[in-house]
């Protein structure tokens, strides 16, 4: 497990690098929702477009970098954000991407200076293929999600929710191989009550709470270059088994209906794994009691869509 204390100090350290992203408080109304209000965590706003610039930074400042630089394997946002990192911080990257990656993926990553490899259709072949160069070159290997640096990173997106919305009871998360979520629960501790949302076709934490440890689950839909990993981290999964309250699924039309509302009513983009989460209350998957306070991370924009109009 990892501890608060663990969190605040990533966060101390990585404050310089990152963003502070703002939350918004919208009625539920707007989006078809019957609750009066619901808190929205804008962290597409964060540099690389998602979360994971967090977890990329925590690990290039607190490990040993060695010459050959660090390598990272991903369906797109966590290969762009340690493409970011690693120019910021003037260190060679290569990351290894499946053909699933969507071009506004590709295209950050080699902008920021990275060398990109396409390896197989899914992101476990990439991974695959990145640890073989890692072995090779000596270069770091940075992991997606089951890495502690990596949770610890992103488990300061939970220590800055709170201090900005601390009236909230529930926090919707989407889930890929468990990382964010598995970061802000390990910050709230129960505090919270933390809820994952998955593609139906990639219900990749779903079957592991089902089967009660990490197995391989279906890994397609719209959101596949992000929430479908074929399974949730050996690391991450006994801190979801403690502190996350429950599972739902969504439909990918319902992700394509939450990225159009998003579009229509405040004219945000995000992309099908950053609107996850929200698609579980506009899909009415999952349906908040009178009293709960509500928010929803809205934790991805990398997508070339600008109009969800139609």
């Amino acid at each position: 497990m990892i501890s608060s204390r663990e969190i605040s100090s990533a966060y101390e350290l990585i404050t310089p690098h990152i963003r502070r992203t703002p939350v918004i408080e919208v009625n539920g109304a707007d989006f078809g929702i019957a609750v009066d209000r619901i808190v929205l965590k804008l962290e597409l706003l964060q540099h690389a477009g998602s979360f994971k610039a967090r977890g990329a930074f925590t690990n290039l400042l607190t490990r040993t970098v060695p010459g050959a630089g660090v390598v990272a394997a991903s369906g797109g946002n966590h290969g762009a954000a340690v493409a970011f990192a690693a120019m910021k911080r003037n260190v060679p990257a290569k990351i290894f991407v499946p053909s699933v990656a969507s071009r506004a993926k590709t295209q950050q990553i080699t902008e920021y200076g990275a060398e990109l490899v396409i390896a197989g259709e899914r992101y476990a072949d990439a991974l695959t293929a990145s640890e073989a160069w890692a072995l090779h070159s000596g270069a770091m290997p940075i992991h997606a999600f089951d890495q502690a640096e990596t949770l610890l990173g992103q488990g300061t997106v939970g220590l800055e929710l709170e201090d900005q919305a601390s009236e909230l009871t529930t926090l919707l998360v989407a889930v890929g191989g468990g990382g964010l979520i598995a970061g802000i629960a390990a910050w709230y501790k129960g505090r919270t009550n933390i809820v994952g949302v998955e593609p139906d076709q990639a219900p990749t934490l779903t079957r592991a709470l089902e089967a009660g440890q990490p197995v391989d689950a279906a890994a397609g839909g719209i959101a596949a270059d992000s929430l479908a990993p074929r399974r949730v981290g050996e690391l991450v999964f006994p801190i979801i088994q403690r502190y996350v309250n429950r599972t739902v699924l969504v439909s990918d039309d319902a992700i394509r209906e939450a990225q159009r509302r998003l579009w229509k009513t405040l004219r945000v983009v995000a992309e099908p794994g950053g609107a996850a989460a929200l698609a579980a209350l506009t899909s009415g998957q999952y349906v908040p009691g009178p009293d709960e306070r509500v928010g929803v991370m809205i934790c991805g924009g990398n997508t070339s869509a600008v109009n969800f109009d139609h």
